[in-house]
This record gives C-alpha cells, sequence and structure tokens, in this order.
C-alpha cells in the first residue's frame, strides 16, 4: 500500500491561534452550530445533552408527513378530519400555539403542513398523527423509529406536538442532524419553512423564526418553547460565500433574547470561518502505473468534492493522504475504486472519498503480454 501526501502543515503557534478563534461563548443552555456540507461543528455546549424539545420536535413530524407524500401515500389534496381530541388538546381551548382548527373539520395536507411549520399548530400536528397513525401515541412510536433509521442517538419521542411529556426529548446534535436530512431528503418541500406567514381560517399569522427577517440567506428552521425547555431555535443559513449552517439553540430565557442570540452566533459562525476544497469531483489526484495494459498509467480521480472548514483569515492544517496499490492489473473500466482519499484539516476533522479511475483500459492481447514480461525479465 502506498501512501502519499499532499498539503500544507503549520506550526504550532498558528494552530494555537486557530484554536484561540473558535473560542466562543453563548447565553443559551444548550448550543450547536455546525457546517452542514462537512459537518465540522464549530460550536458545541452540551450539544449531546438530551433535552426538552418543545415545538422544534415537530421537525420529525414534518418529515414523517413528508415521506407519506413523497411515497404517493397522501397528497397536497388528501384531507384529513379533524377530531375532538385534537382540537382540545391543541387547538384554541388548549392556550397554546395553534392552527386554530375546528371540529369535524375537513383540513388539506397542504394546510396542515403550513399549519405544523409556519403557524406550529399544535393541533395540526394532532391532527396529521391521528390520521397517518391511527392515535398520537403511535404516530410518536413512527416517530422514534424514524430517529433511530436517521441515526438520531438521543432522541425519543412521546407526543406530534412538543408539549412537555417525560421521555420526549431530543439532543442539539440530532435536531441539527435532523434539519440536514430534512433538507437533503426533501428539497422540494424545504422551500415551506422560509415562507413567512400562513393564513387560515381567515386568521393570518406569522413564522416566529427570527432569522427569517433579519438574517441574509436564513430559510428555515423552527422555534420552540416551553417553560420547561425555555426559548429554542434550530436555524439554517446559507452564507454569502455558499455555505450552509445549521444552528441550535435552547434554554433561553427570554423571546428577545433567543432573536439577539441566534444573529450572534450565526454572525459568528458566518464570520469565522470558510471552506477549503482540496479537490473537486473529478479531479485528477495522481496516474497509477498500469499493469498489462493498454495504456501504461491510469488518472485516478475523485468521486465527490472534499472540502473542509477551517478558521477564516488562518493558514489552514490541510492535508491529503492518498492510499493506494499499483500496478493496477488490467482491464480497468471507468468509475473502478482504486484507493482512496483522505483530507484532513483543523481538529483532525476528515473527509474520505473514493480514489476512481478516470477512463477504461483494456487488456492487452498476447504478443503484448510477452513483451511484458520480456521487459521485467530486464527491469524495464
Amino acid at each position: 500500500m502506498k501512501i502519499k501526501y499532499k498539503g500544507i502543515i503549520v506550526g504550532l503557534g498558528l494552530l494555537l491561534s486557530a484554536t484561540s478563534a473558535m473560542a466562543f461563548e453563548t447565553k443559551a443552555k444548550y448550543a450547536l452550530l455546525m457546517d452542514a456540507d462537512t459537518g465540522y461543528v464549530m460550536l458545541n455546549k452540551d450539544a449531546d445533552v438530551a433535552m426538552p424539545p418543545a415545538s422544534m420536535s415537530k421537525l420529525m413530524t414534518a418529515y414523517l408527513i413528508f415521506e407519506q407524500i413523497k411515497s404517493g401515500k397522501l397528497t397536497w389534496d388528501t384531507e384529513f378530519t379533524v377530531s375532538e381530541n385534537a382540537w382540545r388538546t391543541g387547538g384554541v381551548k388548549s392556550g397554546s400555539s395553534t392552527m386554530f382548527l375546528k371540529p369535524n373539520q375537513k383540513v388539506k395536507i397542504k394546510d396542515l403542513i403550513r399549519g405544523i411549520i409556519i403557524q406550529s399548530g399544535n393541533d395540526a400536528c394532532i391532527v396529521a398523527a391521528e390520521n397517518i397513525a391511527g392515535s398520537e401515541e403511535v404516530f410518536a412510536d413512527l416517530m422514534t423509529r424514524k430517529a433511530k433509521e436517521l441515526g438520531l442517538k438521543n432522541s425519543g419521542f412521546k407526543n406530534a406536538t412538543g408539549l412537555p411529556q417525560d421521555g420526549h426529548e431530543m439532543s442539539s446534535f440530532d435536531l441539527a442532524r435532523l434539519a440536514q436530512a430534512l433538507i437533503r431528503d426533501f428539497p422540494e418541500y424545504y422551500p415551506i419553512y422560509s415562507e413567512k406567514e400562513f393564513k387560515y381560517n381567515g386568521i393570518k399569522q406569522g413564522n416566529r423564526n427570527p432569522l427569517l427577517y433579519e438574517v441574509a440567506g436564513a430559510d428555515g428552521l423552527k422555534t420552540g418553547h416551553t417553560q420547561a425547555s425555555g426559548f429554542g431555535l434550530t436555524g439554517s443559513v446559507k452564507t454569502m460565500d455558499g455555505r450552509r449552517l445549521i444552528m441550535v439553540l435552547n434554554g433561553l430565557k427570554t423571546m428577545a433574547e433567543r432573536r439577539e442570540e441566534s444573529k450572534r452566533v450565526i454572525g459568528w459562525g458566518a464570520g469565522s470561518f470558510e471552506n477549503i476544497t482540496m479537490y473537486h469531483t473529478g479531479d485528477v489526484v495522481d496516474n497509477l502505473s498500469v499493469w498489462l495494459g493498454t495504456q501504461k498509467t491510469v488518472p485516478a480521480t475523485v468521486n465527490r468534492d472534499l472540502t473542509v472548514t477551517v478558521p477564516r483569515g488562518l493558514q489552514p492544517d490541510v492535508r491529503a493522504e492518498i492510499h493506494y496499490e499499483q500496478p493496477v492489473s488490467a482491464p480497468i473500466s471507468k468509475g473502478q475504486k482504486l484507493g482512496t482519499i483522505i483530507v484532513r484539516g483543523p481538529d483532525n476533522q476528515a473527509q474520505t472519498a473514493d480514489l476512481v479511475a478516470a477512463e477504461s483500459i483494456e487488456k492487452v492481447g498476447y504478443f503484448g503480454k510477452l513483451k511484458a514480461v520480456v521487459l521485467s525479465w530486464f527491469g524495464k
């Protein structure tokens, strides 16, 4: 196995400077700021601790509804019936966030999903849960099962709304990963999270996400608040340089504190870090020798972009490790895996991709083999 290195190795002073640049304090009890593309964590304050997520757990409620629509089990015009339970538990009589649905009313999915995302309607969540799974309890079990499928390690659901209940919890990391999954799996539906208002039953309500009104590039996702959780926000912003930042804050004292702290955290992340792409998809990394092929070498490329997040304005500690064996025996097919390439950045963060053949190479015939054997006798 041959290993090659390419990159810049910085001195201790610069590494210490980078560590200092990443220091940041927030008033939130729980906090996470990560780059959605590289997975690099810029801010971590008890991000693995399970906490009451309040309405931020409605992200999972929406995920399951989106799945039903994408699979064809539901359409945007499918109608659900509002039960007495949904009206009493999550409607106007509950005194909680509501879509103002009425008992026995028929409501279309396209309205219901906006009632969940924009208005944070607890009645809308219960209606969806009862009509999809038969009961909110069964729907909560589906939410927990989906969390496990998505690799969320500190999440358990007891209801579809996020209202306080023992065992209903998520970590900041899980909320961020769920936000990633929503953006990745449902790009056609995700823009609903950027809609600032929705009117239903003659009542117009605004989206509570403060980032949508005050931060350029903000396009989601969900606020949350109960007495147990404090004020929280799972937010997403596309920065001017094309990065997507995902932020989770929880445990703030007031709505105003949530607004100011979310802007401050996003602003710090956007200004203090940048992404370095060492290789783009299709870049030729090396030329590997070929045994018994119609060509002596094969160009090896990467099958995806390799990007790492680094402190902005500091010379980054970025290097590539290229692992492969040569010569490569012909025949070789275009796209065939030839090795692995790992790009490492600060804090030893790593991005890995396959090293693949950029073109096909055929195997030589009988006389070509004979020539190769003879040349090998003479060390050529």
